[in-house]
């Protein structure tokens, strides 16, 4: 046997126990039910990649909202799309919370949009939500975590959360059956690059 043909038949042994592996794991994942997804850390795109899980469930004909936490005065390119699908949003519309530097207008604000939140959480129709942001208010206090941990275990059993924002409460990452968490490795903000549009935001 050449040495090329025995790369060959050693790399299809290794791919065929991979596959084996993997079949046996597909085999083995037969429960059903909405999950809770949360997306924290300190890197750049954390709300991009909830946007990108609703609109994939859009795409299979699935019913989602969306409720948005501290960037609710930025013209915002996922709404612009998502709107024009049918997706509900419900959005805080303060701005960053350094900018209004007011603690009792922006809890309100938080409380507004928490309390169509948990109507969401309540109604069957919809099948995967976006919390983005939350992260923030359970950190600031503006919404309570109990409240939040309550809410989500009380969902309809096959819909599914998705909860953006750095610094997930310790409570919030059990709670969660997938958690990923985005590491800032460079961002061209820091380099003093202004954020453009469609990429930024």
């Amino acid at each position: 046997m050449s040495a090329d043909n025995h790369k060959q038949e050693r790399h299809k042994a290794r791919q065929q126990k991979v596959k084996e592996q993997v079949d046996a794991k597909i085999a083995a994942a037969t429960e059903e039910k909405g999950l809770v997804l949360i997306i924290t850390g300190n890197g750049k795109g954390k709300s991009t990649s909830g946007f990108g899980t609703i609109t994939r469930a859009v795409g299979h004909g699935l019913k989602c909202a969306v409720a948005q936490f501290i960037k609710g005065t930025w013209d915002n390119g996922e709404r612009n799309v998502l709107d024009k699908l049918g997706v509900e949003f419900q959005v805080m519309a303060t701005g960053f919370t350094w900018e209004t530097q007011n603690k009792e207008t922006d809890t309100a604000a938080a409380q507004q949009v928490w309390k169509e939140c948990q109507r969401m959480l309540q109604d069957e129709s919809l099948n995967v939500l976006l919390f983005d942001e939350l992260t923030y208010m359970v950190n600031y206090g503006y919404i309570e975590l109990q409240e939040v941990i309550d809410a989500l275990k009380q969902r309809p059993p096959m819909q599914s959360v998705i909860i953006t924002g750095r610094a997930a409460h310790r409570e919030l990452v059990e709670l969660a059956d997938t958690v990923s968490e985005v590491k800032n490795v460079k961002h061209a903000f820091q380099a003093g690059i202004k954020a453009q549009k469609g990429i930024d935001w």
